[in-house]
């Protein structure tokens, strides 16, 4: 979005119940000037900590107003002194858990060309940011409700397709940039039911009406990046499958399978969901939510999948480098895929929150010689505008 906006505000919090526990975070920007709202969000996260949380409620702040208001000045308000403080660069960052948060933040400061100042505010002034985490808790909200469509100010909108554009044929310093378009598959009577459901050895739903609807609206978005997108590479699982034919027809993109894409397999908890695997298997889970190594009911342990996802990925980066690529997957794939190109922990696999025919786009360097790759996140879990998200064609 291109605006005329000269200061924004970005308020802020998480919570989890239970700390940790059920966690969510709320955050919104606002117009400085106006007090207008410009956009809300209110979104869960799994299990996790307070302070997860509120980093989680700043990164979504700043993703909003990077989106409506890049060259603004921002103020960002929290209750959470740790963040204020460790923002501010006036504490120091000693929880594991935090530093990658705290990176990513700070990747989407310094990504703008305002200024960016740190407020701290009781919390009895931070009711509305709470109020969307603890909607998003109750099953009230998920996502982002923008409110600036019908701003004028705001109506000079460029879709995804410039911000391919722009990477096209582009090399960074050290080689040609190999973004990848990941695409989550549409609802199934499993995902709507949020019932596990793995790869090519579980049950293999296929779409649902719903989850066709999804696709669809996705691939209609995507169809302006059409003549950048050199494949549509998809997981051989059914409703991937599925998926990916919906948006390779739409984009006359020729389609290839990736086994290594598929969905982690959850063995005997297949079609259950997570409180009947708590109240049926608690030794099972508590032991698979303990370690990185353990598969749940016999299927495969996250260490498992990240293998695969990234022997996939390097035979990805090798045959289309510098080729804008979109692999239509699962929740577990893609956001493998997303801590490897942030430098995260495989741990925060259990932090991210990742919706049915969601958009999250992410870009690999290879250094010459290809012996490393460097990744970057360029957008997470977004949706179609009729969804309530837009792109911001100067962000990749």
């Amino acid at each position: 979005m291109v605006s005329t906006l000269r200061r924004v505000i970005v308020e802020a919090d998480g919570g989890s119940r239970g700390n940790p526990g059920a966690a969510a975070y709320g955050a919104l920007v606002k117009d400085a000037e106006t007090g207008e709202v410009l956009a809300e969000e209110g979104t869960t996260l799994g299990v996790a900590s307070n302070n997860v949380a509120e980093y989680r409620g700043l990164i979504a702040g700043l993703t909003m107003a990077a989106e409506i208001a890049p060259d603004a000045d921002l103020e960002v308000r929290m209750d959470s002194r740790l963040v204020v403080e460790q923002m501010s660069g006036n504490w120091r960052i000693k929880h594991a858990d935090m530093r990658p948060l705290a990176l990513e933040a700070n990747r989407l400061v310094t990504a703008r060309t305002g200024t960016t100042t740190y407020t701290w505010m009781p919390r009895e002034q931070n009711t509305h940011a709470d109020r969307l985490a603890n909607e998003a808790l109750d099953g009230k909200r998920s996502g982002i409700t923008w409110h600036v469509g019908e701003r004028s100010r705001l109506d000079e909108q460029q879709t995804i397709q410039a911000q391919v554009a722009g990477h096209r044929g582009w090399s960074a310093p050290g080689g040609p940039v190999t973004t990848l378009v990941l695409v989550r598959h549409g609802a199934t009577s499993l995902t709507a039911e949020k019932r596990f459901s793995g790869g090519l050895a579980s049950s293999n739903p296929g779409l649902t009406d719903e989850g066709r609807a999804q696709v669809r609206e996705v691939a209609d978005w995507l169809a302006p990046i059409a003549e950048a997108v050199d494949v549509v590479v998809s997981s051989p699982v059914r409703r991937t499958r599925e998926s990916a034919e919906i948006v390779a027809e739409r984009l006359g993109s020729p389609l290839v399978e990736e086994p290594g894409f598929a969905e982690m397999e959850f063995g005997s908890w297949d079609g259950l969901t997570f409180a009947e695997v708590q109240e049926q298997r608690p030794d099972e889970i508590e032991a698979w939510l303990g370690s990185l190594d353990v598969g749940p009911g016999g299927g495969e342990s996250f260490r498992e999948v990240e293998k695969r996802v990234l022997d996939a990925l390097g035979r990805l980066l090798e045959s289309h480098a510098g080729k804008t690529v979109v692999v239509v997957s699962h929740v577990t794939p893609i956001k493998t895929l997303v801590a490897h190109a942030v430098e995260a922990p495989l741990s925060a696999l259990f932090r991210m929150e990742l919706s049915t025919a969601s958009v999250s786009v992410v870009s690999f360097v290879t250094e010459p010689g290809g012996d490393e790759t460097r990744g970057s996140m360029r957008l997470y879990n977004a949706q179609p505008p009729g969804a309530g998200q837009m792109l911001d064609p100067q962000r990749w």
